[in-house]
């Protein structure tokens, strides 16, 4: 997000990695041809009819068979479930979806079928990344009976079973919206969701299972438990009537607003979505002003980036601060632009109104504002020269890395001490230390802090190889920082000596990864901040000379790989560095 500009040459080489895999055109399922309708309807991906049992199948044909029908397009499961003993058939319902890079032919006896999967992963219930499966799990195990002389299965996973190329050409990712213990900002958790006309139920569907009891004290939502959707949520003309059923208490105005905020920024990725009407047990919910028709426009003041921030870049040329676009970087109107302060990094608050800047030496972090005119808080007297009056110490330390600002207006800090990583943040008058397990007392060499508040990132460094972990914060209705959870890595790839040079944000839940490959050479990929492979629809660049990172979860902003003759633009199409002002040597997005 920000970073020390690298001193080294850049000629920059893009290797675009895609593929495409047809479906069979063979066996149980068959493509078809759409007759009518847009390519929408089934989001842009070929329709797949399944085919029933047929008889006299083997056991094997049978699991076969329905593994095949499981890729029925738009989804369905009658079809499948014909493979299925008639006692199993009324009770199964997949708890989530098992995605698969390749799988051995169904084997085994007639009782018992065994299907090995080869680089499987699982996504729960929502559509939210679990993870690869251990290997003794990636074993599927399915035992048959017999119904009226043929085989039928009566015992199996508990998931949808598909092929990852299906998966990729059918399924987006997304983001559930679910708002902080302060009510004040929505933080998006990314869900993979199929691209068909069930979309808008399962987006809503995902919003009522709630953000799980491991996110208690980080997440929160609005919708009751115990809610669910009155079938499906039809989408006609641009509106999306969702009809909920089960039992909720009267809403508060203030709980009314932040509820439709939830469900808007979740169905405004939902292209065909422009506003919605919500009804639970057949009573309409309104406004405050009486109406019924709510635009997903609503709640643009909870962004999670920030409302209204703006995407300028921010840099130190010649010691001096500056801001602007790639190219046109002019020094700030404020002291910071005017007086080299001797500082090594810095960081912008989301409202564009002050710096927080480390020393040289990395011990001290400076406050300033950024223009002339915009006053600061300090938290202790100022300890510069008297004659900058605008510049206090805003926290002190041994090795801080450049700094973040989320929407709570706090300023986080990781110093770099004899015994490892300390976490810090301050907020006003208020400030404190936060214990991160797996992160604290660790060697780190990168952090991020999301802009909504509740995501840490931070890159620790292994004897053998650098890992990418994130962890949840947690914080209370007064938007004070409570604890954080464990963190846990990210998987990046399986490379045993991987060294991480920079990590920056691409969105709000994508993180871009610097990865050292030589000295000369690095490659940038991209991650989810659940696990997922970026790959799905994200950076996969290969990199001479680039040893550092600008990006910023904001909309529209580039990805910039960082050089000593300038940006290269990681979004373009074609490749080729920007050239920024001579004598810059750090640059940062604001946050």
């Amino acid at each position: 997000m920000r970073r020390r500009v690298a001193a080294s040459l850049v000629a920059v080489c893009l290797a675009a990695l895609t593929g495409c895999v047809a479906l069979p055109e063979a066996g149980p399922v068959v493509e078809v041809e759409e007759s009518g309708g847009s390519a929408t309807d089934t989001g842009g991906a070929a329709a797949i009819d399944a085919r029933p049992p047929q008889e006299g199948m083997s056991a094997a044909e049978v699991v076969k068979g329905f593994l095949d029908a499981m890729q029925a397009w738009p989804t369905e499961l009658s079809t499948a479930k014909q493979f299925l003993s008639s006692e199993t058939r009324s009770t199964w319902s997949p708890a989530g979806t098992i995605v698969y890079e390749d799988a051995l032919p169904p084997a085994g006896a007639a009782a018992r079928i065994e299907v090995r999967l080869g680089g499987a992963s699982r996504l729960d219930a929502r559509g939210a990344w679990q993870g690869d499966l251990a290997p003794e799990d990636s074993i599927l195990g399915f035992r048959l009976v017999t119904e009226d002389g043929e085989y039928r299965i009566s015992d199996l996973p508990d998931a949808l079973v598909v092929p990852e190329t299906w998966f990729e050409q059918r399924y987006r990712r997304v983001a559930l919206y679910f708002p902080d213990p302060s009510g004040s900002v929505l933080v998006p958790e990314p869900v993979f969701v199929g691209d068909d006309p069930t979309f808008a139920s399962s987006l809503v569907s995902g919003l009522l299972r709630g953000p799980g009891r491991a996110l208690q004290g980080v997440l929160g939502t609005q919708l009751p438990s115990g809610l669910q959707v009155d079938l499906s949520v039809p989408v006609t003309d641009g509106l999306a009537a969702i009809s909920l059923t089960g039992e909720a208490s009267a809403f508060s105005p203030a709980d009314t607003e932040l509820l439709f905020a939830q469900l808007a920024w979740t169905l405004r990725q939902d292209p065909d979505v422009d506003a919605f009407t919500l009804a639970i047990d057949g009573r309409p919910v309104r406004t405050v002003g009486g109406e019924t028709r709510i635009p997903v426009a609503v709640g643009d003041q909870l962004d999670p980036v920030g409302f209204q921030t703006d995407s300028l870049l921010h840099g130190l040329r010649d010691g001096l601060l500056v801001s602007g676009t790639p190219g046109s970087l002019d020094p700030v109107g404020g002291v910071m632009g005017r007086v080299d302060l001797g500082v090594r990094s810095v960081a912008v608050d989301l409202l564009g109104t002050r710096v927080a800047a480390v020393s040289e030496a990395g011990g001290t972090v400076l406050l300033a504002p950024l223009t002339d005119g915009e006053g600061v808080t300090p938290r202790e007297d100022p300890s510069t020269d008297p004659g900058l009056p605008d510049v206090t110490t805003a926290a002190v330390g041994t090795d801080l890395l450049p700094p973040a600002w989320d929407v709570h207006d706090r300023l986080w800090l990781l110093d770099r001490t004899a015994d490892g990583a300390v976490v810090r943040w301050v907020q006003g008058e208020d400030s404190g230390v936060l214990d991160v397990p797996g992160v604290t007392g660790e060697e780190v060499r990168d952090f991020l802090v999301s802009r909504d508040g509740t995501r840490l990132v931070a890159v620790v460094r292994g004897p053998s190889a650098d890992t990418v972990r994130v962890a949840r914060i947690r914080g209370d209705d007064s938007e004070r920082v409570t604890g954080a959870t464990r963190s846990r890595p990210l998987n990046l790839d399986d490379d045993p000596s991987r060294r991480i040079r920079d990590v920056a944000w691409t969105s709000t839940t994508t993180l871009a990864v610097l990865n050292r490959l030589t000295d000369v050479s690095a490659k940038v990929v991209t991650v989810g901040v659940d696990g997922s492979p970026g790959g799905l629809d994200g950076i996969i660049t290969t990199l001479s000379g680039a040893t550092a990172l600008v990006g910023s979860p904001a909309r529209g902003t580039r990805v910039y790989a960082v050089t000593d003759t300038g940006l290269a633009d990681l979004n373009a199409t074609v490749r080729g560095p920007r050239v920024l002002d001579e004598g810059l040597t750090f640059v940062t997005y604001a946050g």
